[in-house]
């Protein structure tokens, strides 16, 4: 990381650094700590009371540690939320020790969804001054890491009152005079303050190639996310319980084992500088053991978090704005009742973990049906052994489904895709058109929504949302990928930059690239059929004869009914010439055997 010239300043002075700290205040109490929404008030000088204070009983018990104000409260004028942001730097192995330390304080665990990773915690607490309550985070980082830039970065704004005063206007503008969750807050901000730092000779270094990334899912969306990485000079691991998965054949290595083989994780980490997912069915433990210095996860595990569990998903969803169907969390067969009861006919049941695209789902159409109602107690009954809640919520009469996909890279900055219109057939996606033919102001709307729920998360890589168009022009949110998505395979062969290339671009901090469409595309999924057996496609010379058709098959080595085994897309000038092509192409591929 580059370094850049920064004036010294005693550890927690005051505002312009020109007392020495002293060591001679009164501890003061440490108590529990509370999460809140993100709300902008003035700057208050007693905070730097606050930051002087707790610097002085860490120097006492720990004389080698300096103890630096950071954060808007470390500069006068600033609004901001408010909370005392505090840092201290020290040798990686020390860090267990200094943990401990702010313990005994009273310090505690950063909550939340979306805390740093141990090698470089944030602790929490709040004080009591004056009968007003004051929290503070303690960030302990190691050496070699963000503190001389976060120094740096509060310096400019010491010095700088037209700095000052942009940053001031960006809080105003992204709160808008209103709580807002704190994350969106914090990564709303994040293009704006990456702008800052750059200026200062701070970046976040791009992972170039030949580094190895390394990819959760040798599906077929492993095996795209794969040839893309390939195609721009990387290298490629994959992670999957088959070691014949359709991304074996593009990869460098295979290390077989399930999605939740944490052993089998640490051998895919060893040697990839980034790590991604082809699909959110991993488990959390295992993102976990993987996001931390030996390798960055991207989309991040918050993102993954969010939608691996259908409950945390929808919480989020109205909490950021996002319009869902009525839903309701269900335990029990009182509850599963009592929820169709409010929420009336035509529902769906779905498992918090684990349920999408026709699995771990049942459909109620009608609550006075035996059948429907039996189907979804036997399901209830065996979430509700594991002790897992499910998701009951009502259907809705959509004039169209759509797939918007954005991809968010490093530096916070967004660019969507053209919206498609999604096919499905009995719950699985089976095909999707793009442009989708919706009004301009839809598709806008559809793209600001997806953005602000990826800046939500601090998501880096792509994010598909599959939104549900009601008549009255509504758009509903369904659920969300944060990966490549199957409504997005026809950017492939249609669109400047595929989704597979952009989510690769992202994730190692290169440049975003266009989205344009070189025309107007469709794709049909080639589901297999019939009983399980070996894989060998016919008709693909007839397919290949047609103008503007692109096959995509995924080597899948068996087929059976329901099977993904490749795609054909077709680039024409409208979207329903696009349609029929792509159709009579898929119906022209059979499995033989």
């Amino acid at each position: 990381m580059a370094t850049c010239q920064r004036l010294h300043f005693d550890p927690v002075t005051d505002p312009e650094g020109v007392r020495p700290a002293r060591t001679d205040l009164p501890d003061l109490a440490i108590r529990p700590y509370e999460r809140r929404d993100a709300r902008i008030r003035d700057w208050d000088p007693r905070t730097t009371e606050v930051a002087a204070t707790i610097a002085a009983m860490v120097r006492r018990r720990r004389p080698d540690l300096v103890v630096e104000h950071i954060g808007s409260t470390a500069v006068p004028g600033l609004p901001g939320k408010g909370i005392v942001d505090l840092s201290v730097e020290v040798e990686p192995g020390q860090i267990p020790a200094v943990v401990e330390l702010l313990y005994g304080f009273g310090f505690g665990p950063q909550p939340g969804p979306d805390p740093w990773p141990s090698t470089r915690p944030m602790l929490v607490g709040a004080v009591d001054l004056g009968g007003d309550e004051f929290r503070i985070h303690l960030h302990v980082q190691p050496v070699g890491g963000d503190m001389p830039r976060d120094l740096a970065f509060r310096d400019a704004l010491r010095k700088d009152p037209g700095l000052l005063r942009q940053y001031a206007d960006l809080k105003t503008r992204i709160t808008r005079g209103e709580g807002i969750d704190a994350l969106r807050y914090t990564h709303s901000k994040t293009s704006w303050i990456l702008g800052v730092y750059k200026a200062l000779g701070f970046r976040v270094p791009a992972i170039m190639p030949p580094a190895t990334i390394g990819i959760l899912g040798g599906g077929h969306l492993g095996r795209m996310t794969a040839l893309a990485a390939r195609g721009l000079g990387y290298r490629v691991a994959v992670l999957d319980p088959d070691p014949a998965c359709p991304a074996a054949a593009v990869a460098d290595r295979v290390e077989v084992g399930r999605h939740d083989d944490i052993e089998a994780a640490r051998r895919l980490a060893a040697g990839c500088a980034v790590i991604t997912t082809a699909l959110e069915d991993v488990s959390l433990e295992l993102v976990r053991e993987l996001d931390d210095d030996r390798a960055v996860f991207r989309p991040g595990p918050y993102a993954l978090k969010l939608t691996h569990d259908r409950l945390a998903e929808r919480r989020f969803l109205e909490a950021n704005g996002a319009t869902v169907a009525p839903w309701r969390v269900v335990s029990n067969g009182d509850e599963l009742r009592a929820g169709i009861a409010e929420l009336g006919a035509s529902l769906r049941l779905t498992a918090s973990l684990g349920g999408h695209d026709g699995r771990g789902e049942v459909q109620i159409d009608d609550p006075q049906d035996a059948g429907d109602i039996a189907a979804a107690e036997i399901l209830l009954a065996a979430e509700s052994a594991a002790g897992r809640p499910m998701l009951l919520e009502r259907e809705l009469a959509a004039e169209a489904e759509l797939v918007a996909i954005v991809a968010r890279g490093v530096d916070g900055l967004v660019r969507g895709y053209p919206v498609a219109r999604a096919v499905r057939r009995r719950g699985t996606l089976v095909g999707a058109s793009a442009p989708a033919g919706i009004a301009p102001a839809t598709e806008a709307a559809a793209i600001a929504l997806v953005t602000g729920l990826a800046t939500g998360m601090g998501l880096v890589g792509l994010l598909a949302a599959e939104l549900l168009l009601m008549p009255d022009g509504t758009l509903f949110v369904d659920e969300l990928s944060p990966r490549a998505h199957d409504g997005g395979l026809w950017t492939t062969d249609a669109a400047t930059t595929s989704q597979f290339e952009q989510h690769v671009r992202a994730i190692c901090g290169l440049p975003l690239g266009s989205t344009d469409l070189r025309g107007a595309a469709a794709t049909a999924c080639l589901l297999g059929t019939g009983p399980d057996r070996e894989a060998r496609a016919a008709g693909i010379e007839a397919v290949l004869e047609a103008t503007d058709v692109h096959l995509h098959l995924y080597d899948e080595r068996r087929v059976g009914q329901g099977r993904m085994m490749g795609h054909v897309t077709v680039v024409a000038r409208t979207r329903e010439a696009a349609l029929e092509a792509a159709r009579a192409a898929a119906a022209r591929i059979r499995w033989d055997g």
